[in-house]
């Protein structure tokens, strides 16, 4: 009794002749008798070739075999994107590999994963399917990047989205904000010339000019605060609190000047900078207060007195006029007089005699 095998279209045979490959079968039907110790595996042409247990180079020696397959070797320093019909499929990590090229075309792309930026040929668009086997940056367009390779400065990013193979090379990119930006000193505590304790709320514009020289520098943002204080306490403590109070406004003066010594340094521009609050501690700004309400009491009874004294010359010297002249001081009489019958409503006189004569008794008489 011969056994009888079957290979269909879409299959090839692999002949095993005592557990040895002998060669591959086309599609067709074959018989063995009992005693031949032959087998068949049937391969699925749809599907990559592989026999399990089995090692692939056993295999590559057949020549009429390797002819229906399309082989790839993937070395450890690359990667292989696999088409299938001109679609993409996977990815092909280091190793050897073969498909069956009877009713499939099949297609390679390499990369390099040592040089990790990958390469323009490779689809974009494919990306999101290889997240775990690529990283990406991106640069805003108010930023500048910078890469490094293995923590080596490679070269500067323009703005835009950066993709790299994640291999031997380890990859980083740091970026630098490009825009204006403010720095606050809230609550600062210093101390004056007099031993005055306070606090400052301080405030400074600047921007990065020369990113490389921030990313030279470790704890960028902090260093800045340390020598935005030191200047401040520079300032501080060479004044007096009255003095510190009264020029208020040169503080902003003095801290950019500090400053702009050090743009080179950082790499910085400062643009401006300014004192928002003066806070003192509850006793001196008590005394404070009482200080000023006795300078405000002080000069308004100066003005009250001053005012007093230029009242009474005045009056002196109306005093003085109407002594010399009898004309005047009848027209002051008068000039009253006319101001007393506006607060009167009517006026009654008795007796005889003329309303004028009635009138100047009521005055009475000059001597």
């Amino acid at each position: 009794m011969f056994t009888k095998i079957t290979i269909k279209t879409d299959e090839r045979g692999l002949l095993f002749h005592r557990g040895s490959y002998a060669k591959m079968l086309a599609p067709g039907t074959y018989r063995f008798a009992p005693w031949s110790q032959y087998t068949v595996t049937a391969m699925q042409v749809t599907k990559p070739f592989a026999v399990e247990g089995k090692e692939l180079a056993l295999f590559l020696h057949d020549e009429r075999l390797t002819q229906h397959l399309d082989v790839v070797r993937v070395a450890d320093h690359e990667v292989a994107l696999h088409y299938v019909d001109g679609q993409f499929s996977k990815l092909l990590k280091p190793g050897v590999y073969a498909f069956w090229n009877v009713l499939q075309r099949h297609s390679f792309v390499k990369a390099d994963i040592r040089n990790p930026e990958i390469p323009p040929e490779v689809d974009r668009a494919l990306l999101p399917q290889l997240v775990p086997h690529v990283q990406s940056y991106e640069i805003e367009s108010f930023e500048a990047g910078f890469l490094f390779y293995n923590h080596v400065l490679q070269r500067q990013l323009l703005p835009g989205k950066y993709d790299f193979w994640r291999g031997p090379t380890a990859v980083l990119a740091k970026t630098v904000d490009l825009r204006q930006q403010q720095m606050d000193l809230l609550g600062q505590e210093m101390m004056t010339e007099d031993k005055v304790a306070l606090r400052l709320n301080f405030v400074c514009q600047y921007k990065v000019a020369n990113p490389i020289h921030a990313l030279d520098m470790k704890s960028f943002d902090e260093q800045l605060h340390i020598q935005l204080q030191l200047a401040l306490r520079e300032y501080v403590g060479s004044l007096k609190l009255d003095d510190l109070l009264r020029r208020k406004q040169e503080v902003a003066s003095f801290v950019l000047s500090r400053l702009r010594e050090k743009s080179g340094e950082f790499g910085v521009s400062f643009l401006g900078a300014g004192v928002k609050d003066i806070i003192l501690p509850g006793d001196m700004k008590e005394i404070l207060n009482t200080v000023l309400l006795a300078e405000k009491k002080a000069q308004a009874n100066l003005i009250m007195r001053r005012e007093e004294t230029a009242s009474t010359r005045s009056l002196l010297n109306t005093a003085k006029l109407m002594d010399e002249n009898a004309t005047l001081f009848r027209l002051k009489e008068l000039e009253f007089l006319e101001k007393i019958c506006d607060k009167i409503g009517s006026i009654s006189l008795t007796g005889g005699g003329d309303l004028l004569e009635r009138l100047n008794m009521v005055i009475g008489d000059r001597k």
